[in-house]
């Protein structure tokens, strides 16, 4: 089922389009990332810019895809306490549903040195508690054994634009939503934007347009937004600048 583009980002139809099929050769499993928070109000514009360097993923005639998310830590939140802390070798997993196509994934994401490795395999479904399968997968790509609970639900749609001639994605992520054990967070107003390279290229159109608008990197992880808002007894001094920065927006 084709869904309709909100009018604020509608200047997505002038842009070409690339397929599943044809963005293979930027997977960029192995990359640097650097995310980017800013008003929605601001995308249409920025959109008006980028349209004649990117193309558009379109997935059976939609623009814009729908993720459901599933997060995993430690009883102790050590994946959260490690990105609070810094750590240069740092984890997080997940489980996603790629909504249009209908697949399930376990993913890892390993950042390590300043760069992000993800490992994944499909999965039939979401597992509240994680199975067998699914948690020897975890040993082997984290190297030891783990004890991982369910800790939050993420929603979001996102809008996946390819550079026409350099190797990076740029993912726009919007309508953010995040609940667990009946509480539920919207962050409908702020996009979270995530320019993904083999390194880092300051030169990158996005990059100077974010420059140009006052838009500094934010490194904030949706995980760890979330975790703050459902978890607020958990510490997170280190966070509080850019919660404060996302609240603003709101």
């Amino acid at each position: 089922m084709t869904k309709p583009l909100p009018q604020d980002i509608s200047l997505l139809n002038d842009f070409d389009p690339i397929t599943l099929q044809e963005m293979d050769g930027v997977k960029l499993m192995n990359r640097t990332d650097t995310k980017f928070v800013f008003k929605r109000e601001a995308l249409n514009g920025f959109l008006d810019i980028l349209k004649d360097e990117y193309r558009v993923l379109n997935i059976k005639d939609n623009l814009i895809s729908s993720y459901k998310t599933l997060y995993f830590d430690t009883p102790e939140f050590q994946f959260f306490a490690d990105h609070h802390n810094g750590k240069g070798n740092r984890f997080k997993v997940r489980m996603r549903s790629y909504v249009e196509s209908n697949l399930f994934f376990l993913e890892i994401k390993n950042k390590y040195k300043g760069r992000t490795a993800k490992s994944r395999i499909k999965v039939p479904d979401f597992e509240l508690e994680l199975k067998n399968k699914s948690n020897n997968y975890i040993a082997e790509v984290i190297g030891e054994p783990i004890h991982l609970d369910a800790k939050l639900w993420n929603n979001f749609n996102r809008i996946t634009l390819v550079n026409n001639k350099e190797k990076e994605r740029l993912t726009l992520d919007l309508d953010l939503s995040f609940d667990w054990d009946g509480t539920k967070i919207n962050y409908e107003h702020v996009v979270i934007a995530e320019l993904k390279q083999e390194n880092v290229d300051r030169s990158s159109l996005f990059y100077s347009i974010m420059k140009k608008n006052g838009i500094r990197p934010n490194g904030m992880s949706k995980y760890c937004v979330g975790t703050v808002a459902l978890y607020p007894e958990l510490k997170y001094n280190n966070f509080k600048e850019k919660i404060l920065l996302i609240d603003k927006l709101i």
